[in-house]
């Protein structure tokens, strides 16, 4: 198109520009890229809006990459990265760049702000993840919700306990050691402030390591379910243990096994 920046979509989410994660990572590449050029936007969601699977970051890294593509900007990593975070301010209502770095780059990543740095880490070839997302009702504002729960102050042990379980999941992605990823996925400050955000959480968690998952947690602010696994694992019976525990509370779930991609591409 000749100006602006329209949106396309048959989803339930915003299509004004100003309103939408893409339009908004537009805008700003526009602006800094100096392109006058008009840009329609056709959105299919893939990711379930709200559910802790990053699906805003997933909208805004597609268009940064497909942004880039278009007008053969030749950008690199950290630059998407930084035009992708502005999307974030639509969903969760500040730019932020753990979830669009992942998306737009893939693998393992480690991101600091000050100033922006992004560093990823090829994960374990056998790597499998094991999620579960709840078919429940979540709030329209859901990650400022999840944010509010989270504690303000906190004891220094559990500090010291995070701080070593994080630095021990580096370690695995760099010694490419599944297990110690697994065993390492344990938090003991967000994950117990958002657990009652999520019916049957507990059982989940429970289900899933009894079946054999070396490690389970909360996906992003939830109410997804992760599990942590190998491809020597069988994954089929974490998952069915996991849609148990989310059964016993009556609440049906989606099961999707998979492993960590290499970032976005165009198709």
């Amino acid at each position: 198109q000749k100006h602006g920046i329209s949106i396309i979509t048959d989803d339930s989410i915003p299509v004004s520009p100003r309103k939408n994660t893409t339009g908004l990572v537009v805008e700003y590449m526009k602006k800094k890229f100096r392109i006058k050029s008009g840009v329609q936007i056709r959105i299919k969601k893939g990711v379930p809006a709200g559910f802790g699977m990053g699906s805003s970051a997933a909208s805004a890294a597609a268009t940064a990459v497909a942004f880039n593509k278009l007008f053969s900007l030749g950008l690199d990593g950290n630059t998407l990265v930084e035009c992708a975070g502005v999307g974030e301010l639509a969903s969760a209502g500040s730019i932020h760049y753990d979830n669009v770095s992942a998306s737009v780059l893939g693998g393992f990543i480690i991101v600091r702000t000050k100033p922006l740095d992004v560093i990823k880490i090829l994960p374990p070839s056998d790597l499998r993840l094991v999620v579960a997302v709840p078919k429940i009702t979540v709030p329209k504002k859901k990650t400022q919700v999840s944010r509010s729960v989270v504690p303000k102050h906190i004891p220094l042990s559990d500090s010291v306990v995070n701080l070593a379980n994080a630095s021990s999941i580096v370690a695995g992605f760099v010694r490419k050691d599944s297990e110690l990823i697994g065993k390492s996925i344990q938090d003991v400050i967000i994950e117990p402030a958002r657990a009652h955000l999520i019916p049957g959480f507990y059982q989940v968690k429970k289900n899933s390591l009894k079946a054999g998952a070396l490690g389970v947690t909360i996906s992003g602010a939830g109410p997804s379910v992760i599990s942590f696994a190998t491809k020597k694992s069988n994954l089929k019976k974490i998952a069915d243990a996991m849609k148990k525990g989310f059964a016993d509370k009556r609440i049906d779930s989606q099961i999707v096994i998979c492993k960590p991609s290499n970032g976005a591409k165009t198709i």
